[in-house]
């Protein structure tokens, strides 16, 4: 099996500023849904600084990544997130985002991913 992967634009990043300073990002890409026919955004990493938590820097660059997602017509935004994560939880919750129970994801890195290509 040939594969040709092409090495643009894989990842893009929003900043949350206040003022100048750089306070929080949203690291993220685009995913396909089979299910949707459609493309999604994947979030890969959101991350507020500790001190800026709480102001709403968090849900304005989720507001913004969902901007994003309706004006490039996907179909979806999604994101993982660890179960012990109880305050992230807690605040996905609060947004009407669902957490999905019924699929459990599994992983090849390292020398497990290296084995197994060969």
């Amino acid at each position: 099996m040939d594969s040709e992967v092409d090495f643009k634009q894989k990842a893009e990043v929003i900043f949350a500023l206040e003022d100048t300073k750089e306070v929080g990002f949203a690291l993220f890409f685009h995913n396909f849904s089979t299910f949707l026919g459609r493309t999604g955004i994947y979030l890969e990493d959101l991350y507020v600084r500790q001190e800026y938590r709480g102001k709403g820097y968090g849900k304005a660059i989720l507001k913004k990544l969902a901007s994003i997602a309706v004006e490039r017509g996907c179909g979806r935004l999604e994101w993982s997130c660890l179960d012990w994560n109880k305050s992230s939880i807690d605040f996905y919750l609060s947004l009407d985002a669902e957490p999905m129970s019924d699929w459990t994801v599994y992983r090849i890195a390292g020398d497990k991913l290296l084995n197994f290509a060969k």
